[in-house]
């Protein structure tokens, strides 16, 4: 896989030749043959470093056809060979785990340091998927009536497929494949067109593991490829993770072709800071979750609800100190010795829209107390925008109620903790949330009122393992099911129930009425 990794620095980049990347149909690279190519851009240096191919219906359908013909085979494996697959592919992820993190900060920009815990991150969930055989079993009950027993079981859906977003290229597919794979499913990712190489290393990796051809594929694409994904007859469920207004779209497409469909969107995730707080640990831990990864992560602490005049202003000189101090730099020098803190945000595109909202925010009466355009940038084209902090905003203002997506937090001065909860309950978004305090009460009334799927007490980022399940709240989640965990398993497989009585114990002829069994 060299030519996947070949240019993770920008001196290098510079003198190679731009890399043309494939689809993985059918256990194979397949060139594109659209003809339509996509940038990818090595977000350190501004450069492009690759093309990826942009998927025809034809290409979707390749992929699709692929994973139909391996279904049958790979659906009959017992649940423990299949786990056996995934046992082999977490070894040899983390024997070139190394390689994967820098691929990531090739690609996305995010340090060095970020992209090896979004490495441990997804592979918690391929741990769990380990799993599968105790996870499958079902349930069973001798004697629900005369001679007759009853029991149930899980069933693979058959082709699935994964629509994942550009922040975490390694860790959400692993959301998905490892427990989609365990349960029976063949499976079609089809990734952010902005950092797509991880995902042909995953499926290298599937395929030294011992993963059969076609029940993992790769297309890449763009909305042509989503909706020849959301059309496909044969594709029986569709899982997304990215912004509101295309998790909708998304959920509303695929559910007319009678999909079931898991769609999680955007977030607006805020953090009480009541008096009793520890304002120390609560600066140290809005830094980290406000800028870390350059703020790119659905579940970054974006508004800090500071409850009284003086909780905040004392708040706002510890997160000042703590931002003056952060490293900006190419996330591939994160390295032992020579820490970076921020890395660029993936593209040129999204790092002027980020830029358009602090002005966005001026305008409408926000105070920018720290303005991350003025920052000690590293010098070139570079994607780079240093942390930002607002003050005074208000819920009327666009940066509160709009997912910014990169390093900037806004401080909402609440005078009390039921208008700081009420500001969170009636918010669209509903993904996360925290409340920093010491005291046990307010701790357990927020946890048990806040509308919101996952909630930190004292814990910035509040990412359930991967024996729970991830999903949120409102329009942060379309569809029933959250995603991994005993969710995933469900969102995977199907139910079946069998009622069973042998001919010996049939006794009575024709009857016409309602069975009983009791």
């Amino acid at each position: 896989m060299a030519t996947l990794v070949s240019s993770v620095s920008g001196a290098a980049e510079a003198e190679q030749a731009v890399r043309k990347l494939t689809h993985w149909i059918g256990g194979t690279a397949v060139a594109g043959t659209s003809g339509r190519f996509g940038d990818v851009y090595n977000p350190a240096s501004g450069r492009v470093q690759a093309h990826v191919p942009l998927a025809t219906d034809a290409e979707v359908d390749a992929a699709v056809q692929a994973a139909v013909a391996a279904f049958p085979s790979w659906s009959a494996q017992p649940p423990l060979r299949r786990a056996r697959v995934l046992f082999r592919f977490r070894e040899i992820f983390e024997r070139r785990l190394d390689e994967v993190a820098a691929l990531l900060t090739s690609e996305h920009g995010k340090v060095n340091s970020d992209a090896r815990g979004e490495c441990t991150r997804g592979l918690e969930v391929v741990e769990f998927a380990t799993g599968i055989p105790q996870l499958l079993k079902g349930e069973y009950t001798e004697q629900v009536g005369p001679g007759i027993d009853s029991w149930s079981m899980r069933q693979p859906l058959g082709v699935v497929a994964g629509i994942t977003p550009f922040n975490f290229p390694a860790m959400v597919p692993m959301w998905m494949f490892p427990i989609a794979i365990a349960c029976g499913n063949t499976f079609v990712l089809k990734p952010s067109e902005r950092d797509p190489s991880v995902s042909l290393l995953l499926a290298e990796m599937l395929k030294e593991a011992g993963l059969p051809d076609g029940v993992f594929n790769v297309v890449h694409g763009d909305k042509s490829a989503v909706d020849a994904i959301l059309q496909h007859k044969q594709i029986q469920a569709v899982s997304f993770v990215g912004s509101t207004p295309i998790a909708e779209y998304v959920y509303r497409e695929g559910t007319k072709t009678g999909k079931r469909v898991q769609a999680l969107g955007g977030a607006k995730n805020h953090m009480i800071v009541m008096p009793d707080a520890d304002l120390d640990q609560a600066a140290d831990a809005l830094v980290g979750a406000a800028y870390g990864s350059a703020g790119e992560r659905c579940m970054a602490i974006s508004v800090a609800v500071t409850v009284g005049a003086q909780t905040a202003d004392a708040l706002i000189g510890k997160l000042e100190s703590r931002i003056a101090s952060l490293k900006i730099g190419d996330g591939a020098d994160d390295k032992p010795g020579h820490a970076v803190d921020l890395g660029p945000l993936v593209t040129k595109v999204h790092l002027e829209k980020v830029s358009g909202y602090l002005a966005t925010g001026q305008s409408e009466g926000a105070e920018l107390l720290v303005d991350g355009r003025e920052t000690a940038l590293p010098a070139g084209d570079g994607f780079f925008l240093g942390a930002c902090l607002f003050d005074h905003v208000k819920p009327e203002m666009k940066i509160y109620r709009e997912e910014i997506f990169g390093p900037v937090l806004g401080i909402v001065r609440a005078n009390n903790f039921e208008t700081a909860l009420g500001l969170i309950n009636e918010h669209e978004f509903g993904n996360g949330t925290s409340i920093f305090t010491r005291d046990g009460d307010t701790a357990r009334d927020f946890a048990n009122r806040v509308q919101c799927g996952m909630v930190g007490i004292n814990v910035p980022i509040p990412v359930p393992m991967a024996f729970h399940s991830f999903g949120g709240w409102k329009r942060s989640l379309f569809g029933d099911h959250s995603v991994y965990g005993p969710e995933g398993v469900r969102f995977y497989t199907r139910i079946k129930t069998i009622t069973s009585r042998w001919p010996t114990g049939i006794r009575a002829g024709v009857d016409t009425t309602m069975p009983t069994l009791g």
